[in-house]
């Protein structure tokens, strides 16, 4: 056997037993079984599966262990954006958009502006699935799942949400197969509720993924359960490539546009201008502690000789020792200055411009990037405001019609609930107490209702 026979022979072998499947059935003694399935039915790799963002798919896994070669695009996204990312300038932009989300109240209710009385089984159902979504899986909460997704909802603009339908839930809830209500909502069975600390009880497993790893099929056909995802995991063999149907993945994009079916997120469009920042920034650095060199001596009238055993005299005897330097000499010593030792030379106005570009690409004020040269009382609440209304109220609105349409709608075929941050509307208890007053006055609302939206028990 020669050599081109042995590699020959080697990546064979290596195409059919992927790296991971022989060191964890060969070091850890892990069964098979266990490697073909993730725990609790998920399909998609966890962390670290961006380790090959830019890899075109060839052949993709189907579901049914069939694999076919689809046109699969790369998100042509950076693997400095990851980098970029914890960055202070840029982690402090994506912490005022992703942690105010995060931390917002939400609730289940019906679509239409129908009351939940008003639709089949409607408060179970709710109930069920704000159980569901306060635990949308066994090792996240729903702020934890949602700060994930937020992250690569901002950084690329490809966040995604893996969307499993639970065995063993009660009778198959929502399953497309189910009788169908009169409201067109498939039908509970008797008894079904959520019994709490009961995590099987739940119809819904949802994961977060890593947007990066996500490859879109131009030739997807529509439907909801064929193909339209691939996933690229970083591994060798069958578990190089992850397809995943319409249904199974909720794909945000964040700045949709024609020309290309991937989002464009805030680092993307801020990426040069933040590389840009730190340039300056570490130029600033260098300078401030001395690294870079901002004056030098001149001497007339010296020999070679006496010039090399003066450097020799002052780097040996003065530099660092905090002495007084005695020089004897026909001609005074000029110093020549290279900048004008101010502030000046940091170049601290231009950084200051490039934190206010950065601060325009997450659509935030100056103010939340340090930048308060010129606010005051009357102009802090107003950005606070433009802030809420610019950056975070349109990412919530997008993650809460994703939530809706691919979780509940697609996924559980309950098309008549959806789920909606309530503190999208106002911004202080004031504010809300006040709108609440004048709708209550009005007759638009009642009591329970407006209980209901706060989050608080009905009034029998």
């Amino acid at each position: 056997m020669n050599i081109r026979e042995a590699v020959r022979g080697a990546m064979r072998r290596a195409g059919e037993v992927s790296v991971r499947e022989w060191l964890s059935s060969s070091l850890l003694g892990l069964p098979k079984s266990l490697l073909a399935r993730g725990r609790d039915g998920r399909r998609t790799a966890g962390a670290g599966s961006n380790l090959a963002p830019f890899s075109m798919p060839g052949a993709a896994r189907m579901g049914g262990g069939q694999s076919g070669i689809h046109n699969a695009l790369p998100k042509p996204t950076p693997a400095n954006l990851r980098r970029f990312a914890e960055t202070p300038v840029a982690r402090r932009a994506i912490n005022v958009v992703k942690d105010r989300i995060a931390g917002m109240r939400w609730r289940i209710q019906a679509r239409s502006g129908q009351a939940l009385e008003q639709v089949p089984d409607g408060l179970l159902r709710a109930q069920i699935l704000t159980a569901n979504f306060q635990t949308p899986n066994p090792d996240d909460s729903f702020r934890s799942l949602i700060e994930q997704v937020l992250e690569d909802v901002i950084v690329g603009g490809f966040g995604a949400i893996e969307l499993d339908l639970r065995p063993g839930r009660p009778d198959q809830v929502g399953r497309r197969d189910a009788a169908v209500t009169a409201g067109g909502a498939p039908a509970l069975p008797s008894g079904a509720g959520v019994r709490a600390g009961e995590f099987s009880c739940l119809p819904l497993v949802m994961w977060p993924v890593d947007g990066a790893s996500i490859r879109i099929m131009t030739d997807w056909d529509g439907r909801p359960d064929s193909p339209r995802y691939v996933q690229i995991t970083g591994m060798y063999g069958a578990d190089s490539q992850i397809a995943l149907n319409d249904d199974e993945l909720s794909y945000i994009r964040l700045n949709p546009r024609t020309h290309t079916p991937f989002g464009l997120g805030r680092v993307e469009v801020a990426f040069e201008t933040i590389n840009t920042f730190l340039s300056a920034h570490r130029y600033a650095g260098r300078l401030a502690s001395n690294s870079v060199v901002q004056y030098a001596l001149w001497l007339q009238g010296m020999t070679p000789t006496n010039h090399e055993r003066l450097i020799r005299w002052w780097q040996d005897e003065i530099e660092g020792t905090g002495r007084v330097p005695i020089l004897s000499a026909e001609s005074k010593p000029e110093v020549l200055h290279f900048g004008a030792g101010t502030d000046a030379d940091l170049r601290l106005a231009w950084q200051e411009f490039l934190l206010r570009i950065i601060a325009d690409a997450f659509d935030l004020p100056a103010q939340f990037l340090g930048v308060v040269s010129d606010v005051n009382r009357a102009t802090a609440a107003e950005m606070t405001e433009m802030a809420f209304r610019s950056a975070i109220v349109p990412t919530a609105r997008l993650l809460a019609e994703h939530l809706t349409r691919d979780a509940i709608g697609k996924k559980l075929g309950w098309n008549d609930l959806e789920f909606v941050f309530t503190d999208v509307d106002a911004t202080d208890e004031m504010e809300q107490a006040q709108i609440d007053e004048i709708l209550l006055r009005s007759g638009v609302m009642t009591v329970n209702e407006v209980r209901r939206a706060r989050g608080l028990g009905e009034i029998v």
